[in-house]
């Protein structure tokens, strides 16, 4: 039983190492991603926030409004929405590295 559950436990060290490097791998969205992210963040989000984004419904994403904030914030904010407001979870269609692309660019970064 013993050497059974060494050899599925080395059996399973190339997935484990596969899973450590995911994050490196998405950790910056690839050129055709940032595109369809500018646009997002234009025609989506400026649906709401206004087409300039100086705001509308939502609140404005001017550059002084975006630096006040703090990034874990915003990244909350995008990807978990704020109940009780028309602002929605964007979990669904976004990861944790186009929410961190999206951050940095609101902030006036050209990422």
């Amino acid at each position: 039983m013993k050497r059974l559950c060494v050899l599925l436990m080395l059996a399973a060290l190339p997935a484990l190492f596969l899973l450590a490097a995911l994050p490196a791998w998405a950790s910056e969205p690839d050129a055709a991603r940032k595109l369809q992210l500018d646009s997002l963040l234009n025609q989506d989000c400026g649906s709401c926030h206004g087409m300039t984004l100086k705001g509308g419904l939502g609140s404005p994403l001017t550059l002084d409004a975006m630096r006040a904030q703090d990034d874990d914030t915003l990244l909350y904010t995008i990807l978990e929405g704020r109940p009780g407001t028309p602002m929605p979870p964007w979990k669904m269609m976004l990861s944790e590295a186009d929410a961190r692309w999206l951050v940095r660019r609101l902030k006036g970064e050209k990422p």
